[in-house]
């Protein structure tokens, strides 16, 4: 039996990178074959496939992504950035400030979404000042996907670890009274900032920007988007033991139904359309399907022979082993899909970690985090903001070309790839 699951797990990555349009498909075909295979053979239950889902991701993903449709609905994100971009003298200055800007947002919302965002006002600031839109779009969209990272809901990778190593929100910025994984991700994101300076060197033509006239429809989904955040901060400080395991997913689900609520009162069926329609459903199945895979993965004792395999590679030498899990990571996001390497990769540092007991886990899940979400800049597939971003450009008539996009992505990646990983083995690893 496991071979055939390795078998199935080898063929979904390998569609998956040939077809990453049909992921749904592939992972819900390659659910079906492993959960089917291992009831006939005994290898798991109807109960572990259903507790194999974790409806706490879910539910926290579905729940952001309502709750950030309505905000981005009331174009209060685009009336920030507009009358930021205004006051800026030139085009270095401008770009620079969209991509700290996106970043800073992202890390709360989805990278898309901020993308989606910030492309036009980029687009706009390229063309008032004959530069090339194409480097500013990507500079938004590397910045957009670095700070995911950084907190509990700014990336579907951090809402993983955050239910798998039963991380708050709170977490994410203090731990066990150390420094957590959003410093490391701000060091990084700061380093990331002479490097878009210099790319952009030589644009310092003035800027003359006239504000568009973008007025906020309403300030409610802004102030519900705050308090989501907020709850799940308060929630945080409750004992594991005193809140179901899905609390977050039904705060984020609570103030979703709240925003359709008012999408409904306040813009009737186009409001409520529009959030049902930035509900990435794709993403939601094949993160369910992938649940089932890991599981059937697991059970078979897959997991624990990759575990083994990383043992080998570092040996009992710590240092190592997470040098290797940080640009092994980085090198298999920037080709494949960082969603299901994340699943896979999180039982293995279970297994690795309990064989250390000189270390914390959380230096080899904050080494994971860093490589597979940085990693993703290093190509222009790596993520999905990038792959947006390129998108924008070339319904907008731009050609991207690779090189295009490792002129930044590159330096961008490894900058801050280094920084992270230099501030997790300080603070967790020494």
């Amino acid at each position: 039996m496991k071979i055939f699951v390795l078998i199935v797990f080898i063929l979904t990555y390998a569609t998956i990178i040939a077809f990453p349009n049909r992921k749904p498909l592939i992972a819900g075909i390659s659910a079906a074959l492993c959960a089917g295979g291992c009831l006939i053979f005994g290898e798991m239950g109807f109960a572990d496939i259903l507790y194999a889902v974790d409806f706490n991701v879910v539910l926290m993903l579905v729940g952001i992504m309502i709750t950030v449709s309505a905000f981005s609905y009331s174009e209060m994100p685009e009336y920030i950035a507009d009358r930021l971009i205004s006051k800026v003298p030139n085009a270095l200055v401008a770009v620079v400030l969209l991509s700290v800007l996106s970043g800073v947002i992202s890390a709360f919302i989805d990278n898309v979404a901020t993308v989606l965002m910030f492309a036009p006002i980029g687009i706009a600031v390229a063309l008032k000042t004959n530069v090339s839109p194409i480097p500013v779009i990507i500079s938004i969209a590397v910045s957009s996907n670095l700070q995911g990272a950084a907190t509990l809901v700014g990336d579907t990778t951090s809402i993983m670890l955050g239910s798998f190593a039963d991380m708050s929100f709170s977490d994410f910025f203090f731990l066990d009274g150390k420094f957590s994984i959003f410093w490391a991700v701000e060091l990084g994101a700061v380093l990331t900032i002479p490097v878009i300076a210099f790319i952009f060197r030589k644009n310092r033509q003035k800027l003359s920007f006239s504000p568009s006239g973008v007025q906020i429809k309403s300030i409610v989904p802004t102030v519900l988007l705050a308090a989501n955040i907020s709850v799940l901060i308060a929630v945080s400080f409750i004992p594991a033991e005193y809140k179901p395991a899905i609390t977050n997913g039904l705060v984020c689900i609570i103030f979703a139904a709240a925003a359709l609520v008012f999408t409904a009162v306040k813009y009737r069926k186009e409001g409520v359309k529009g959030c049902a329609k930035d509900v990435d459903f794709a993403t939601v199945f094949f993160l369910i399907f992938l649940f089932i895979i890991i599981c059937a993965v697991e059970q078979v004792g897959i997991i624990r022979d990759i575990s083994d395999l990383f043992k080998q590679l570092g040996g009992k030498n710590v240092f190592l082993l997470y040098t290797v899990i940080v640009f092994g990571s980085v090198v298999f996001s920037a080709f494949i899909d960082n969603i299901p390497f994340v699943a896979t990769m999180l039982p293995v540092i279970r297994l690795l970690s309990a064989s250390l007991s000189t270390v914390s886990p959380y230096l080899l899940y904050f080494g994971l985090l860093c490589g597979a979400t940085l990693g993703g800049n290093l190509t222009p597939f790596g993520a999905s903001a990038n792959v947006v971003g390129i998108g924008i450009l070339n319904k907008a008539g731009y050609k991207v070309k690779n090189s295009d996009f490792f002129k930044i992505g590159v330096p961008f990646t490894l900058v801050a790839v280094l920084g992270g990983y230099a501030f997790c083995w300080f603070i967790w690893g020494m």
